[in-house]
């Protein structure tokens, strides 16, 4: 709800715009009957296969063989990696089993994902289910909860961490209390599946909608609301005024009320919809000049947030390539990553507010839970490439558009990047694979070189075309296999998906664990060239490519 502050009668009020998305509707759901007690019962512990969620899973079936031995307990992983649903799972607990517990929910994509389950085993399989989280997501998974139709659903919280907890603290975590209701762990579990749940007051008025306007005010109080309503990236913006919003409206053919896509800070969030008329909202207050506004738009339809919540703290990158480049004056020379053009700074601005607002929001607690946060977050490393000194066929001719269209691809992930200059005569190959060692597994890296790196890759590796060049990066990037598989990351996102059988994941599991293998995917390379050639600097950007979209489209 907007907070608003009392008028100031010595200012004139204004009329502004609301820059959030259409929420999703929602569609209250009936949770399953529950057993009067589960002796002689079959539970079900369900692992969601991440960082050492099987582990404290273990601890509550050994409660359960001390404390209520009756209870046949039978503890199952997920096929694949926690984002996905198992419906061949879900049927084997719906045909054996009276009740189930899934856990553990302890990251900002897999604490959603969790309760998603949870959801669908109550709703669509007639399962009584309590998911256990940890503290830290308790506002995310109640939200989820509610958005998902089921806000009743049982939801018991544990410590944070799970990950790299012995087996004695785990054993503490289920005999304690829970660190939110300050119940018993398992007591909190037993009478989750054993009593009936009733919706509450609160889940009985949950109806949401976005005026299209927001109520006058003066400046001042509208720049404070705006700020309390986290409609900002907490820096000042342009008050999206009617004529601010219809100048950049008339910057496209689209008109206002058009959908240009749907969005939500990570699955199973809900997705938002949002309007040409949303998106201009956003880019008048990043303070964008309506001729980049397709630009903008053209980041809208991509429907890639760049303000994802992964506690990991995922940022976005946005190249611009063809025409438009130059017609909007964008830089792709010195500078071209910093502070030194209106069109890169405020167009990767409004990607970001476009992204916070019209996906439903970016609060920390709630809808963002980096851990750490990312600085690139703030205008998304948006730059155009540098064509015109790149010896390569730029990126978008690389995915597949002619060059004179004008495009923008999208990156997503940006956590980790390397930094070189130039490339040594002597042991310039062993240079590239200590820096592709140093960035994560699970991103694939995308190369920024300056035009002056560019040409000496050629110079060195006789690199002529580029897709040689991907080709090198793709067989210099490998490291050997027990190494691989011991990194967090690794067991997290891909070791799942291996054990289900998906390529090429699966076939890194059949090497010793000292022979090497292929870190990345050889399709997931990318290199950008940018620069104003003042040195011959690189960088290498954990950095996956998601999608190009063409602006002369949203013109």
């Amino acid at each position: 709800m907007l907070q608003q502050g009392k008028p100031d009668s010595a200012q004139p009020l204004v009329t502004v715009h609301n820059p959030m998305g259409y929420p999703p509707k929602v569609s209250r759901k009936q949770p399953a009957d529950r057993p009067t007690s589960l002796d002689g019962k079959v539970v079900y512990l369900v692992d969601s296969r991440f960082d050492d969620s099987l582990e404290l899973l273990k601890e509550v079936e050994a409660w359960f063989a001390r404390n209520m031995p009756s209870v046949d307990v039978r503890i199952r992983q997920m096929a694949n990696t926690y984002s996905k649903d198992d419906p061949q799972l879900w049927e084997e607990i719906k045909a054996n089993g009276h009740a189930a517990i899934i856990g553990v929910g302890h990251c900002s994509t897999c604490a959603p994902a969790v309760t998603t389950h949870a959801i669908t085993l109550e709703t669509k399989y007639g399962v009584p289910t309590a998911a256990i989280h940890t503290e830290k997501f308790d506002k995310v998974v109640r939200s989820v909860a509610k958005m998902g139709g089921l806000s009743q659903q049982p939801l018991v919280f544990v410590p944070q961490p799970v990950m790299g907890k012995t087996p004695e603290e785990l054993r503490a975590y289920v005999e304690g209390p829970d660190p939110i209701s300050g119940k018993p762990v398992m007591k909190e579990i037993i009478e989750a599946l054993t009593v009936g749940l009733s919706a509450s007051a609160e889940d009985a008025q949950f109806e949401r909608s976005t005026p299209r306007l927001v109520e006058p005010d003066t400046e001042d109080n509208l720049h404070a609301a705006f700020l309390r309503n986290n409609w900002t990236d907490k820096l000042p913006i342009i008050l999206p005024t009617d004529a601010r919003v219809a100048d950049m409206l008339a910057a496209t053919s689209r008109k206002p009320d058009e959908v240009v896509g749907h969005m939500q800070p990570t699955t199973n969030r809900g997705l938002w919809e949002y309007t040409v008329e949303k998106v201009a909202v956003n880019a008048v207050m990043a303070g964008a000049s309506p001729e980049y506004f397709p630009v903008i738009l053209a980041l809208a339809a991509a429907q890639v947030s760049a303000r994802g919540s992964t506690s990991s703290s995922a940022a976005a990158m946005a190249v611009v390539n063809g025409p438009v480049r130059n017609e909007i004056g964008m830089n792709c020379g010195v500078g071209a990553l910093g502070p030194y053009s209106h069109a890169n700074a405020t167009i990767g601005r409004a990607f970001g507010l476009l992204s916070q607002n019209l996906q439903g929001g970016s609060v920390v607690g709630e809808t963002f839970m980096g851990s750490l946060g990312n600085n690139y977050t703030y205008n998304n490393l948006t730059f155009a490439e540098n064509e015109e000194r790149s010896p390569w066929e730029p990126l978008h001719v690389q995915k597949g558009f002619d060059a004179r269209t004008s495009t923008v691809s999208i990156f997503h992930g940006c956590r980790s990047t390397t930094f070189s200059l130039g490339l040594r005569k002597e042991y310039w190959r062993e240079h590239v694979r200590d820096m592709l060692l140093g960035t994560d597994a699970i991103t694939a890296p995308t190369l920024v070189l300056d035009p002056i790196c560019a040409r000496q890759f050629i110079d060195r590796g006789g690199f002529v075309n580029k897709q040689d060049l991907l080709d090198f990066i793709y067989e210099t990037a490998q490291m050997p296999a027990g190494r691989y598989w011991d990194l967090q990351l690794v067991q997290n996102y891909i070791y799942p998906r291996a054990t289900f059988g998906e390529e090429p994941m699966a076939g890194k599991l059949k090497p010793g664990k000292d022979e090497l293998v292929h870190i990345f995917r050889p399709q997931d390379i990318n290199v950008v060239v940018v620069g104003g050639e003042s040195n011959g600097y690189w960088q290498i950007y954990g950095a996956h490519y998601r999608t190009t979209v063409s602006v002369d489209d949203w013109r």
